[in-house]
């Protein structure tokens, strides 16, 4: 994927530094390989804070200036910087066509721990966006981890991210993307529908919804990896497969198969490995907002 020489974004908050390395004495190094990849997507904030609300603020690290950037760690911003500048460039337009000004989110990065406005939440979490605070949250090293312990598109000895050639980039661009399509639901209104209708529906019932939601983030990353690729050609050579890849890797099913040997549906709250590939698919092809209404597809 070629990303270098294009605009960095300015919404870049840099809150890395050296006390968050480790969580509660934990390598992140030696988190779970399941419950790494669970999250690979982001969580709905309101379930996974439960598990972390009763850190303290003063536990977290909440806007530690950084230390001395490594070469890798500099990469690595001007990375997430590159492409979150291109969903910018992507959506401002798209919403203009809409009748509405695109209000950029906050792409915020951490080591360990960070305090978001949804509550204080710890790497093993994955990459995940806040509504309260319409910020985005990524622990960059969640990238090496994405490639040594889950094996998407990479090599176990590779370093926190890929140079320009480098197997990877593409994937970890398609994180971003989809927790930036959290933030096109939250302002187009559809993340606070579903809110609404799940708190009326039962737990199999919410749970639907969920993977609805979750899937036309897909959808949406589709559609920038779509407009970026007529507005920069940025894409190489098994990039798309590469994403498809990571796609088919992070879908329930997958997880809950490598993980226990079984598969439970009515658990499912991101969709099947085939739904996860289907609607990033469907974005990419169209690059049309209208194709990517999940909520009323007869079938996903």
């Amino acid at each position: 994927m070629r990303w270098k020489g294009r605009r960095v974004s300015s919404n870049v908050e840099d809150r890395r530094g050296s006390s968050g390395a480790k969580v509660g004495g934990i390598s992140i190094v030696g988190l779970v390989v399941a419950f790494v990849a669970w999250k690979f997507f982001g969580v709905d904030p309101q379930q996974a804070y439960q598990a972390t609300q009763q850190i303290t603020a003063a536990q977290s690290q909440t806007g530690t200036a950084p230390e001395q950037l490594s070469a890798e760690q500099k990469e690595a911003s001007d990375f997430v910087g590159t492409i979150l500048a291109d969903t910018e460039d992507t959506w401002t337009p798209i919403f203009q066509q809409l009748g509405q000004s695109y209000v950029a989110p906050k792409l915020v990065l951490f080591n360990g721990r960070v305090q978001s406005a949804c509550g204080t939440a710890e790497s093993a979490m994955g990459p995940f966006y806040c509504p309260s605070d319409q910020k985005v949250y990524i622990d960059t090293q969640f990238f090496k981890e994405m490639r040594q312990q889950m094996g998407i598109s990479g090599d176990k000895n590779q370093t926190e991210l890929s140079r320009q050639d480098q197997a990877g980039d593409f994937a970890q661009a398609y994180v971003v993307a989809h927790e930036v399509g959290h933030h096109i639901q939250n302002l187009l209104g559809i993340s606070s529908q579903v809110q609404h209708a799940q708190a009326q529906a039962n737990r199999t019932q919410a749970n639907q919804l969920s993977v609805r939601l979750e899937l036309q983030a897909d959808c949406f990353a589709g559609i920038w990896a779509n407009r970026n690729q007529e507005r920069t050609q940025f894409l190489e050579a098994g990039d798309v497969e590469e994403a498809m890849d990571a796609a088919q890797k992070i879908g329930d099913d997958y997880l809950q198969k490598r993980a226990t040997g079984q598969v439970v549906p009515d658990s499912f709250t991101h969709g099947t490995s085939q739904q996860r590939m289907h609607w990033f698919e469907t974005g990419l092809k169209s690059g049309d907002l209208n194709q990517c209404d999940t909520f009323n597809s007869r079938s996903i």
